[in-house]
């Protein structure tokens, strides 16, 4: 298991350096250096060149990236351009209420799709699992900014039932508070994962429902619901664990667009407003962050599968 973690966690540093190039030299093939947008369009060759030398920006781009890679090892993601800020502080600053967002999000969504794919397995075939089913397919179909469109119109504008936009609280525990403003932020993104999530638990579940183990539980006269919580629930999720732990980036890119759309201030909107004003620093340091979660959600749902199904050996 020792070995197995450090052999992982190798991989996972390499991963990270390998996604930091090449963000860092299509950012450079794209814009070369900042300072227009800094200094403005009028603003003269010498000054321009003279940002560039002050800056980095003269030197060749592999130099470039190797003082940048040099920052990072000392937990230096430079300077915000826009707000001379440091990119740590932008990140602290609204880090929790993303992780807010998403981690409700994520928990909704497994609460309700977990027991929804067992129940479509179950009555598979039937009005309740075809409704379901078909209500699943449009909304994983359906493009996040327009889910939250359509909750905006009708449980905001429509019937006021909501606000339309995010909370505004600076405090992370205000934030917690206001449903009236997160109720349409957290139901976007969680009904885009319980789309996808009660997909698999279904196909899981009906594939556990063929085993003799459930066969021979049926057999003895244990009542469906025995069967369906005892038998059945543990062995069907194990896919999701392993799904729930590759969503944790995906939630990352629709906090972009949720965030976005209510106008809700955590790293998905600071990302776009960086996307905007060609911040650099924010922008490597958004993807970096991408790739971390990216690489530790792969880890985490390779250690939980095999603590919760002891059959399964870590090579």
């Amino acid at each position: 298991m020792t070995l197995y973690l450090l052999r992982r966690i190798g991989t996972s540093i390499v991963v990270v350096l390998g996604v930091s190039f090449f963000i860092f030299f299509l950012l450079h093939l794209i814009y070369p250096s900042p300072a227009v947008d800094v200094l403005g369009p009028k603003a003269s060759p010498p000054a321009i060149a003279a940002w560039n030398h002050d800056h980095g920006f003269d030197r060749p781009w592999i130099m470039q990236y190797l003082h940048y890679l040099n920052n990072l090892v000392h937990g230096n993601f430079g300077y915000s351009y826009k707000t001379n800020q440091s990119v740590i502080s932008l990140f602290g600053e609204v880090w929790a209420r993303s992780a807010y967002l998403s981690g409700m999000s994520l928990l909704f969504a497994v609460v309700i799709a977990l027991p929804l794919g067992i129940y479509q397995a179950a009555r598979r075939n039937t009005i309740g699992d075809n409704v379901v089913t078909t209500v699943a397919f449009v909304t994983y179909a359906m493009p996040v900014f327009m889910l939250g469109l359509i909750l905006i119109q009708v449980l905001a504008l429509s019937f006021s039932v909501f606000n339309y936009e995010g909370s505004q609280s600076t405090s992370v525990f205000g934030v917690m508070g206001d449903w009236h403003s997160m109720t349409l932020p957290i139901a976007t993104l969680t009904g885009i994962s319980v789309a996808g999530f009660s997909r698999y638990m279904r196909s899981s579940s009906m594939d556990a429902l063929a085993q003799d183990y459930i066969k021979v539980a049926r057999a003895k006269g244990l009542p469906e619901r025995l069967v369906l919580s005892r038998h059945l629930v543990r062995n069907a999720s194990l896919p999701m664990v392993t799904l729930i732990g590759l969503s944790i980036p995906t939630l990352l890119a629709g906090n972009l667009i949720t965030e976005t759309l209510f106008n809700y201030r955590g790293l998905g909107l600071l990302f776009y407003q960086a996307l905007q004003n060609v911040d650099y620093n924010v922008l490597l340091a958004y993807t970096l962050l991408g790739a971390v979660l990216t690489v530790v959600g792969n880890l985490i749902a390779d250690i939980a599968l095999t603590a919760a199904d002891p059959r399964i050996r870590l090579a």
